[in-house]
């Protein structure tokens, strides 16, 4: 579940940059969501892996 809450804040700390990104037409807070995207990937990769690891031990 730990690793449930690091997606929910990762999320919501991009939500600044999206907003800046969309509305405002900021390119550099476009690059910082790209970033966290990529992030939140990595996150529900690691989070999938764990997931059909427990799944699998039972």
């Amino acid at each position: 579940m730990n690793k449930f809450g690091a997606l929910k804040d990762l999320v919501m700390s991009l939500e600044s940059d999206f907003s800046k990104f969309y509305d405002k037409g900021n390119n550099a807070a476009g690059t910082r969501v790209r970033k966290g995207m990529q992030e939140l990937k990595n996150l529900a990769q690691d989070i999938r892996k764990e997931v059909q690891d427990i799944k699998n031990s039972k």
